[in-house]
């Protein structure tokens, strides 16, 4: 299939996971259902890549987690891109996510963020006052790696980052 693919996603602590898909959920119960993936965990994406890289970034996605230390993360703002089809909260960019990113493929004209809606830029305009309604700046923590496949989605490996 010529849309699959593997992603390293950085995943977070219980608290901000909670956090982040309560949100969600409430776009969800709101009537609001997008387009994006569903059923994974909330996360920033470090890079996307061949599947037959796959063996490969096992060992690297390892080799980060036992090299790299949980760190935390401060969301601050929600906000859209993707022609106004993605809607999303994004950390204040921070060396420890620059480093983490880097690892995974240059950080060059990336954004650190976590989708809450891809949809329709119409339903991302109708959706953002109802993230506004229950975000606000918060404190998080990164603590985890995981490894997909999509489309469709497979869950690969999942790994914490050292001392989470």
């Amino acid at each position: 299939m010529a849309d699959k693919a593997l992603y390293v996603l950085a995943g977070y602590d219980d608290n901000t996971e909670a956090y982040l898909s309560g949100i969600q959920e409430k776009l969800y119960s709101a009537g609001f259902s997008g387009f994006h993936t569903k059923n994974i965990p909330m996360h920033m994406t470090l890079g996307s890549f061949p599947c037959e890289r796959e063996d490969e970034l096992k060992a690297l996605v390892q080799k980060t987690a036992e090299e790299v230390s949980a760190f935390d993360v401060t969301f601050n703002h929600v906000g859209i891109f993707g022609r106004a089809q993605v809607l999303f909260a994004a950390p204040d960019v921070s060396q420890n996510i620059l480093d983490l990113k880097e690892r995974f493929g240059d950080s060059t004209n990336w954004t650190a963020h976590t989708t809450f809606l891809i949809d329709a830029p119409e339903v991302i305009y109708k959706a953002l006052p109802h993230v506004m309604e229950y975000f606000s700046a918060f404190g998080g923590k990164v603590t985890s790696l995981h490894l997909y496949e999509f489309f469709p989605t497979r869950h690969i490996l999942t790994v914490k980052l050292k001392n989470a």
